[in-house]
């Protein structure tokens, strides 16, 4: 069951396994001040296991588009679509974040979709 983020009273529910649960807390936080604010979306997870199309999304856009396979289990999944852009966020135990793993849905014909991700990491630890 999905669980909206609440980005003023920041909690770590869910992400209590991972030593980095209070940055990884502060970025999901963060993640969901964005599109409230800007999109007027509310940010809302799930555990992992519960939605395993979101984590088998993230790892073939990693894996193909990037060439980035993650080892650390996953804690917590969301994907959405917001004014076209359809993101995807994986928050892993290792407190790396492969942040806006979508694409661009254009509505325009003959564009191609483009993939695009980023990866973030809790402060003092690397991408490995």
């Amino acid at each position: 069951m999905r669980k909206v983020i609440d980005f003023v009273d920041v909690s770590t529910e869910g992400l209590e396994s991972s030593p980095y649960a209070d940055a990884l807390a502060g970025l999901r936080a963060n993640e969901a001040r964005y599109y409230k604010n800007k999109y007027d979306h509310d940010f809302a997870v799930a555990p992992a296991a519960d939605e395993p199309e979101t984590l088998a999304y993230v790892t073939r856009v990693l894996a193909e588009e990037r060439d980035i396979v993650i080892a650390s289990p996953p804690l917590e999944v969301t994907m959405f679509e917001v004014e076209g852009l359809r993101m995807a966020y994986v928050f892993y135990q290792s407190g790396v974040l492969p942040v806006g793993a979508g694409d661009q849905r254009d509505v325009r014909p003959r564009t191609r979709r483009q993939a695009c991700c980023r990866l973030q990491a809790v402060r003092g630890h690397g991408c490995t």
